[in-house]
């Protein structure tokens, strides 16, 4: 049976998050709701009690996170996950908190198996500590991630194998079920590859034959353990190197260290707010907080909908990558379409936000194709994945060309289209950085409608493939 509730007097009012929330527990429903509407920034758009009141539910309410418990009608096995992977399909870029009663980790690595973005997963017995479930609504909203602490532990922990290894052997295991590749082990054990490759056998053979002697403990501490690599293996990341969605199959596939770089050809996108500084001297800081969080939720769908990496938020800037860490022939293409729906999103934002007299934000975007250095920087501990290059310097210098509601690309990107489109040329334009002047375009009649008409005296071009 399909049972959902959905608020449909229009959307969240202006600078609050919608939420969607899903448990089949009526009291824990309710309880969880009235946790989310103490905070002035969070608002319950509607309400399910199986996986197809979720997904009809959610579909139909677009919320910007969904909150679900995990087990659910009609099997009460996974809906919850099922549940909101397929709204993720559906409206990409949607916040996922996954509550749950059970500390097996298990759940957890299938939640995040395709990436950590915007996700979040909490146990239901500290849901009502502190702000834990607020602030995971407030992070996943904008593409951050959220996990309670102990499955954090339960996933990093090492499976320790029973007595009769010496505590050399047990630190080696723990570090082998952490998923440490074997040079990494070296250096921390300051040998060898070689030699550890033989420790680690010399444990396994030592284990095998505590098997053999009808240690069951042995054998099942030996499951474990295999299924604990298995597992790491799988996810292709340790919770500590939360990567952008897919990354880390790649990183394990083609065996690349930190530091290594990787030549791409992409298209990158620099969003900025015209008069952010403005707007902020005058507005409550807590309502401009949550002005800010529907933004860049909305920011957020509009560049994973068209397959783009969000590379980070900073402040009221945006900057997403096309092309990379997975090539895109279209690159290009799926860039400026990104471009008109975070202008019509934002624009349908600020029709609201004007209703209630909250200030509107006006987008000025920078686009610039060509190659790129990608990188992981950082640590064994804390990774980023960084873009370096002209291209990127290049695209924060356009953006800063476009007024509010404009797009202003680069020739590269014009010339990478596979479709025309409708420009203005800027001519030639003297940037921070260069010797010499590039030449910009503004595109106007975007896909959206977003894009600000040309001006009676400006001469419109027609650009592309």
């Amino acid at each position: 049976m399909n049972t959902c509730y959905v608020d449909h007097s229009d959307a969240a009012p202006a600078g609050q998050i919608a939420v969607f929330l899903a448990d089949d527990n009526l009291i824990v429903r309710e309880g969880v709701r009235a946790l989310i509407e103490r905070h002035a920034d969070l608002t319950v758009v509607g309400v399910a009690a199986d996986y197809d009141g979720v997904v009809d539910g959610a579909t139909a309410a677009n919320p910007q996170v969904l909150v679900t418990d995990i087990r659910m009608p009609p099997s009460f096995q996974r809906e919850g996950i099922d549940a909101a992977k397929e709204v993720r399909k559906r409206h990409p870029g949607t916040g996922v908190v996954v509550l749950s009663q059970y500390e097996d980790p298990e759940y957890a690595v299938s939640l995040l198996a395709e990436g950590s973005a915007g996700y979040g997963y909490l146990l239901k017995d500290h849901v009502a500590e502190g702000n834990q479930l607020v602030d995971a609504i407030r992070a996943v909203a904008t593409g951050g991630t959220a996990l309670d602490p102990t499955i954090v532990e339960a996933l990093v922990a090492p499976v320790v194998p029973p007595g009769g290894l010496t505590r050399a052997e047990e630190e080696l295991l723990s570090m082998v079920a952490e998923g440490k590749p074997i040079k990494a082990i070296a250096v921390a054990r300051r040998t060898a590859p070689q030699a550890v490759d033989a420790e680690v056998e010399a444990v396994f053979v030592k284990l095998a034959e505590g098997v053999s002697a009808g240690n069951s403990g042995a054998l099942q501490r030996l499951r474990l353990l295999h299924q604990a690599i298995v597992d790491r293996e799988e996810q292709g990341e340790t919770l500590s190197r939360l990567l952008p969605g897919g990354l880390a199959d790649k990183l394990r596939q083609e065996r690349r260290d930190i530091g290594e770089t990787e030549r791409v050809i992409v298209t990158v996108l620099m969003s900025d707010i015209r008069s952010y500084s403005t707007i902020a001297e005058h507005a409550d800081p807590s309502q401009l907080a949550g002005q800010l969080n529907t933004h860049r939720a909305a920011m957020n769908q509009a560049i994973l909908g068209e397959g783009g990496t969000v590379m980070q938020f900073v402040g009221d800037a945006v900057m997403a990558v096309f092309g990379a860490p997975f090539p895109q022939d279209d690159h290009a293409d799926r860039a400026v379409a990104a471009a008109s729906v975070m202008h019509s999103l934002q624009a349908g934002i600020n029709d609201r936000w004007c209703a209630d007299g909250l200030p509107a934000f006006g987008l000025g975007l920078g686009l610039s194709s060509g190659e790129a250095a990608a990188a992981l920087l950082g640590s064994a501990e804390r990774l980023e994945y960084t873009l370096v290059g002209d291209t990127v310097n290049l695209s924060q210098r356009l953006q800063q060309f476009a007024a509010a509601g404009e797009t202003v690309v680069s020739e590269a990107t014009l010339r990478a289209l596979s479709s025309p489109v409708d420009t203005v040329p800027l001519g030639a334009q003297m940037v921070k950085g260069r010797d010499t002047p590039v030449t910009a375009y503004k595109i106007i009649h975007l896909a959206g409608g977003s894009g600000a008409a040309a001006r009676p005296n400006e001469m419109t071009t027609r650009t592309g493939a």
